[in-house]
C-alpha cells in the first residue's frame, strides 16, 4: 500500500480489489472489532440457547455475513468499510465461530460433570476444554491447504457462505442462480427436507458423497427393511474405529513421504514444492498440537481430582489415551466435514468414551475424557469452513501473500469469537443447569458411563473395525470412502439419504443440460441450496427455543 493510501485509510479496510491495494482488513480494526464482539455474543447465546432445548447448532455464518452486508448499505462514512467482501468475510467467521464454540467446545462438556453429580469439577474442565478450543481452530488454521486438509476440497458450508457473500457484491447472472438455489434451499427446509445433504452431493467428490449416501440410506433402513440394529450391533461405530485408525497411518505416510524428500528433488519438480511444504507443515502441526493435548489433558486429570481416582500405571495411561483420542477425534470430525460439511462429533465423541470404558478407567476419568475429546472437533471443523469461504473471496490463492493475510485477520477474528464464548459460558452455564438444561447427548455419554464395561461390545468393536478398515485403505486419503461411509452410518436421517441420491443425480445428469458452465452453476446454486437450509434452520430454531 502507498503511504497516500494508508493515510486514507487507517484502518486497513478499504477493499483490496480497489487501485492494487491489497491489504487485507484488519480484525483489530476498530469497526471490524466492534462488530465482531457484537455478533460473537450474539452467536454465542443463540448456540447454548439452542443447544440447550434442540440439542443442535445451527450455523450462524450466513447471519454474520449479512449484517455487514446491511451495514454497508446505510449511507454513512463510518459503515462504508463493510462492503468489502473480506470485511464480510472477517465478520461470519466471529460469529460461526462463537456459536459453534459456545454450544458444542464449551456448554456441552460441563454439561456432564453436572449430571453425574461432579459439580466441583465444572470449572475445572470449563477451563480444561476452553484451552481445547482454542487449541483445536489454532490447529486447523495450522493444518488448512495441507494435504491431509486440502483448501481445494468441498468444505460445504464455507462454500456456501463464500457465494452468498459473492453474489451480493457482484449481483448479475452469480446472484440470480444463488437466489434460486437459496429459494429451493428454504422450500424443501420448510418440508423438513434436509437441503444441505442435497447441496452438498453438487459440491463434494463424487465416490465420497456415494459413501456417504450410501451409509445414511443403510443405517436408515436396515432395521424396518432387514430387522437389524446395527447401532445395537455397534456397526457404524467399529467402522469408525477402523476407518479412523487407517486415516491416521494415511496421514502419517504423507508426513514421513514429504520428510525424505530431498531439496534437490524438490527444486527439480517445482510444481510438487507447496505439496511438500504442506505435508511438512502438517507434519509439524500435528506434534504441537500432540504436545498441547498433552499438556491439557495433563492439567484436567489433575485439576478436575479424577487423578486420585486412579493409580499412577493408569494415569499415565489415561493420559496418553485421551490425548490421542482428542487427537483422532479432532482429525475424523475434521475429515468428515471437509468432505460433507457434516460432522459426527457427537458419536465419535461416544466412540472414545466407549473404548475408555473397555481399558476400564475410572468413571471420574470417564467424564473427563468425554468432555475433552467432545471439545475437539467442532472449532477445528468450523475453522476450515470459514477458511474455505475466505479462501474463495480472496482468489483461491492467486496471490498468496494475501491469502496467508487474510488467513491470519480470520484466525483473530475467530479467537475473538471464541473469547467471547469463553466468557458467555462463564455467566450463564449455572443458569441453565439451574433449570435442569444440558445438551440432550449429555445424557448419552452419562448413561454409556454408568453402564460400565461390557465383553458384547469390545467384540462388536473389534469385529466392525475391519471391513471399516479395509474400505478406508482401498479408497485411499483422497477418497475417504471408510470414513465417508462411517459418517453417514452414524447419522440417522432417511430423507438425507435420498437427497443426496438426487444431488448425485443432477450431478450426473446436468452437463447435458447445461454444458460447459455446468460446473459452475452447480456450484453456486449448491451454495444457495446449503445457504437455505441453515437460515431456516438458523430462524426455526431461534423461534422454536423462544416460544
Amino acid at each position: 500500500m502507498s503511504t497516500d493510501a494508508a493515510q486514507s485509510d487507517p484502518a486497513g479496510t478499504r477493499d483490496p480489489r480497489d487501485a492494487g491495494d491489497r491489504r487485507h482488513p484488519r480484525a483489530l480494526a476498530p469497526g471490524n472489532l466492534v462488530l465482531t464482539l457484537v455478533l460473537s455474543v450474539f452467536g454465542a447465546i443463540v448456540g447454548v440457547q439452542l443447544i440447550a432445548t434442540l440439542g443442535v447448532t445451527p450455523s450462524t455464518s450466513l447471519v454474520g455475513a449479512l449484517a455487514a452486508m446491511t451495514l454497508a448499505r446505510i449511507p454513512l462514512v463510518a459503515f462504508r468499510r463493510f462492503r468489502s467482501v473480506h470485511a464480510q468475510n472477517l465478520a461470519q467467521t466471529s460469529i460461526s465461530s462463537a456459536t459453534f464454540g459456545a454450544a458444542n467446545s464449551l456448554f456441552l462438556p460441563i454439561g456432564i460433570p453436572f449430571l453425574f453429580g461432579l459439580d466441583d469439577m465444572i470449572v475445572p474442565m470449563l477451563i480444561g476444554v476452553s484451552a481445547a478450543m482454542l487449541v483445536d481452530a489454532w490447529l486447523l488454521y495450522r493444518m488448512y491447504d495441507t494435504p491431509a486438509f486440502p483448501a481445494s476440497n468441498p468444505w460445504p458450508p464455507g462454500l456456501a457462505a463464500a457465494e452468498a457473500i459473492k453474489a451480493g457484491d457482484e449481483g448479475g447472472r452469480r446472484a440470480r442462480i444463488l437466489g434460486l438455489g437459496l429459494v429451493t434451499g428454504l422450500a424443501g427446509a420448510a418440508f423438513a427436507l434436509p437441503m444441505s445433504a442435497f447441496g452438498v452431493a453438487l459440491i463434494g467428490g463424487l465416490a465420497a458423497m456415494a459413501a456417504f449416501g450410501a451409509g445414511l440410506l443403510i443405517i436408515s433402513y436396515a432395521e424396518p427393511v432387514f430387522g437389524l440394529d446395527l447401532n445395537a450391533m455397534y456397526l457404524p461405530h467399529g467402522m469408525m474405529i477402523g476407518a479412523g485408525l487407517v486415516a491416521l497411518v494415511q496421514v502419517g505416510r504423507t508426513i514421513l513421504k514429504a520428510r525424505r524428500t530431498t531439496p534437490a528433488e524438490s527444486t527439480a519438480a517445482a510444481s510438487a514444492v507447496p505439496a511438500v511444504d504442506g505435508a511438512r507443515r502438517l507434519g509439524s502441526s500435528m506434534r504441537l498440537g500432540f504436545g498441547a493435548y498433552l499438556v491439557i489433558s495433563v492439567l484436567l486429570a489433575l485439576g478436575t481430582g479424577a487423578a486420585t481416582h486412579m493409580s499412577i500405571g493408569m494415569l499415565l495411561g489415561f493420559i496418553v489415551y485421551a490425548t490421542v483420542a482428542a487427537f483422532l477425534h479432532e482429525l475424523l470430525v475434521g475429515i468428515a466435514s471437509m468432505h460433507s460439511g457434516w460432522f459426527p462429533a457427537f458419536a465419535i465423541a461416544l466412540i472414545t468414551l466407549l473404548l475408555g470404558i473397555l481399558i476400564g478407567f475410572p468413571p471420574e476419568a470417564l467424564v473427563v475424557l468425554s468432555g475433552f475429546t467432545a471439545a475437539t472437533g467442532p472449532a477445528f471443523a468450523d475453522m476450515g469452513y470459514d477458511l474455505k469461504a475466505g479462501y474463495l473471496l480472496r482468489g483461491e490463492n492467486a496471490d498468496p501473500a494475501f491469502e496467508l493475510e487474510g488467513r491470519r485477520q480470520q484466525l483473530i477474528a475467530a479467537m475473538i469469537g471464541f473469547v467471547v464464548a469463553i466468557v458467555v459460558v462463564s455467566v450463564s452455564y449455572q443458569i441453565f443447569f439451574d433449570n435442569g438444561q444440558t445438551a440432550p447427548i449429555d445424557a448419552a455419554y452419562v448413561a454409556a458411563i454408568k453402564a460400565g464395561p461390557s465383553t458384547h461390545t469390545a467384540v462388536q468393536l473389534a469385529l466392525w473395525a475391519i471391513p471399516g478398515a479395509l474400505i478406508q485403505l482401498i479408497g485411499g486419503p483422497r477418497r475417504q470412502l471408510g470414513i465417508m461411509l462411517a459418517t453417514g452410518l452414524l447419522i440417522t436421517t432417511p430423507m438425507a439419504g435420498w437427497m443426496v441420491v438426487a444431488g448425485l443425480a443432477v450431478r450426473v445428469l446436468a452437463p447435458r443440460f447445461l454444458g460447459s458452465k455446468a460446473k459452475e452453476n452447480l456450484e453456486i446454486f449448491a451454495g444457495g441450496a446449503i445457504a437455505g437450509d441453515a437460515l431456516y434452520s438458523f430462524g426455526h430454531g431461534v423461534f422454536t427455543a423462544t416460544k
